[in-house]
């Protein structure tokens, strides 16, 4: 997922997601949750109806989406009948859905996520609906909307960045600099809690354990490359391998700073303590906007890069997840819902939806970045100038390895950050459960 385009709005990726957490060695099949159903209809569907299965339940989201399904049927005379579900159960429902008798549009995330179940033959090849929007993509966003057998099964809408958060007037009224490299970073968190600040946000309760994965991906990016990471999150590295085990040796130095008791915290409960001033770093994504409502507290925030932990990787690698959306195997409206996801590709869509949630940079090059607020417009750079863009360890993986394996070892190693051996040799003990040679 190299880099390719000139353009800084051209490789983004995703949103915030939730990856369900659960039990050390189970499969996925073990994780018990509310069933996501589709609104769609069966047989004599409505063909004036495209239905559209949509995770985006938090409030600003949703009112987003809503904007943009209504101007496509003013545009279309087609009526979008939207079932929301919440991003929990839409993460952990996702397969049964999909086996089901899904919504004709989904909304879905780019890369490893979209190729697993394109693999699966839960989604159709849109290669058609590329034939319209293409232009307004780069070769590094076609890349990402594409399955292993080189045909298009994705639409991408937003993505944004995750980096250091922080409130400017903390800094400046305590004298604090930006760090650069992770003596600093752990030196800086360590001036912090002698100031009586938490140093690092921390909230990974319940169905936010995914919450974790950005400081784990950043770790490993700059310690050991975007190849290695890379190589690691789809199996074919052992976990047991010394660079990974440096990940948590690294990881540790940290640790000592986090907000106290941060598994019974939801991720929007430890964004809000740094918005209060009660925090003074959060590792997190671009998404932390969502909780904004006081325009003078978004002029306030900002963000540094992952500080550089090996000079041979610098700060190259960018965490920008994507999110869009994909067409179900057999939709009800199949022409119907290409119109839909036509639309959905265009400029016009990414600035509506933009105008609602400006937590998010549109992926369509031709979308107008004059409305872009000031972390948007650094968002876009960020991203624009990254050598390589990672779509998030629960992205770049697969989802069951992730979320019942990685996460459940990474979370209860976070109890106790004592040596983080025995935690890695568990992991691996299940890769060859989920990656075959």
């Amino acid at each position: 997922m190299t880099q390719q385009s000139r353009n800084p709005l051209a490789a983004r990726g995703p949103s915030r997601r939730r990856v369900t957490g659960g039990l050390m060695g189970l499969g996925a099949a073990a994780l018990a949750a509310p069933v996501l159903t589709a609104c769609g209809g069966g047989p004599g569907a409505d063909p004036k109806t495209v239905t559209f299965g949509s995770n985006g339940a938090d409030a600003t989201p949703k009112k987003a989406y809503a904007t943009v399904t209504d101007a496509f049927t003013k545009k279309s005379g087609l009526k979008v009948k939207t079932n929301t579900v919440d991003h929990d159960t839409f993460q952990k429902s996702i397969t049964t859905y999909l086996q089901g008798t899904p919504d004709d549009v989904f909304t879905w995330f780019a890369g490893y996520r979209m190729q697993y179940f394109a693999k699966k033959n839960l989604a159709t090849p849109i290669d058609d609906v590329w034939d319209k929007i293409g232009g307004g993509f780069s070769d590094a966003a076609k890349q990402l909307s594409k399955g292993e057998d080189g045909k298009y099964y994705f639409v991408p809408l937003y993505n944004y960045p995750w980096a250091v958060f922080y409130r400017k007037s903390v800094f400046e009224e305590r004298g604090y600099e930006v760090p650069g490299k992770w003596s600093e970073f752990v030196a800086l968190a360590k001036k912090m809690k002698a100031d009586g600040l938490s140093p690092v946000t921390s909230g990974y309760g319940g169905g936010d354990t995914w919450s974790i994965l950005g400081a784990f991906d950043y770790i490993d990016l700059r310690a050991n490359g975007y190849d290695f990471h890379m190589s690691l999150l789809r199996g074919e590295t052992s976990w047991t391998d010394k660079r990974a085990v440096a990940v948590l040796d690294t990881w540790r130095e940290l640790t000592p700073y986090y907000q106290p008791s941060g598994g019974g915290r939801s991720w929007q409960d430890a964004a809000q303590s740094l918005l209060d001033k009660k925090s003074g770093m959060s590792v997190t994504g671009l998404f932390l906007g969502q909780q904004i409502t006081d325009e003078t507290v978004r002029g306030d925030l900002d963000f540094f890069p992952f500080p550089e932990i090996d000079s041979a990787h610098g700060q190259d690698a960018v965490e920008a997840p994507t999110d869009g959306f994909m067409l179900s195997r057999s939709p009800k409206n199949d022409d119907g819902a290409r119109k839909f996801l036509e639309f959905l590709g265009g400029a016009q869509a990414e600035e509506l939806y933009g105008g609602v949630d400006p937590s998010n940079l549109g992926v369509n090059d031709k979308t107008a970045t004059t409305s872009y607020n000031a972390l948007q417009k650094k968002s876009a750079e960020l991203i624009g100038s990254a050598k390589n863009i990672s779509q998030f360890a629960d992205r770049d993986s697969d989802p069951g390895f992730i979320s019942t394996v990685v996460l459940p070892g990474l979370t209860e190693w976070l109890s106790h950050p004592d040596d983080g051996a025995e935690t890695l040799k568990k992991i691996e003990s299940q890769r060859s459960r989920y990656f075959t040679a």
